[in-house]
């Protein structure tokens, strides 16, 4: 195998060369190749008569059309760039709000954060939804989205978009 991988090493190389791989550079193109020529190892069949190049050529080249494919598809797209579940709804969506200097024992800054909070609150309840206040509601008080869909009578994937809505009309409210 190690005999095959060294012999056509080159053929990879040679046709990797016309092909881009989005966000990656040649030697990842040239990984993929070796994935493909390590396939066409494992495959070859010699009682089909084909010589064992051209087999491994269209394993590599098919290798490398769908690392392409892959990385040019836009199908991850959204996964790649939403905001993550975990994150509290109003500190890490919202832009970044500047620290108080004070120590927060301070009773003045605790109310001013105190009223901040629930003029921030009252102005996301005004934009949203009925439906995605109840769901903002229950997710405040700490339930998981199947308890809130068993709540609401609505299905997972209703409850999981309506919090994304919410987020988003949270990071669009200013402080």
């Amino acid at each position: 195998m190690e005999q095959l991988v060294h012999r056509y090493s080159r053929l990879v190389k040679t046709c990797a060369r016309p092909y881009f791989l989005a966000g990656a550079d040649g030697e990842d193109l040239i990984q993929e190749g070796m994935v493909g020529l390590l396939r066409a190892i494992r495959e070859y069949d010699a009682s089909k008569s084909v010589p064992f190049e051209a087999f491994a050529r269209l394993c590599i080249t098919r290798r490398l059309y769908s690392a392409v494919r892959a990385a040019a598809s836009h199908k991850h797209e959204m996964l790649n760039h939403s905001i993550s579940i975990e994150k509290p709804l109003f500190d890490d969506n919202a832009e970044p709000r500047p620290q108080v200097a004070e120590p927060i024992s301070d009773p003045e800054s605790l109310v001013i954060g105190m009223e901040e909070h629930r003029e921030r609150l009252k102005q996301l309840l005004g934009s949203l939804s009925i439906f995605e206040a109840k769901v903002l509601r229950l997710y405040l008080d700490g339930y998981s989205y199947e308890e809130m869909a068993g709540r609401l009578d609505k299905p997972i994937k209703s409850v999981d978009n309506a919090i994304q809505r919410i987020r988003r009309k949270s990071a669009a409210i200013n402080p």
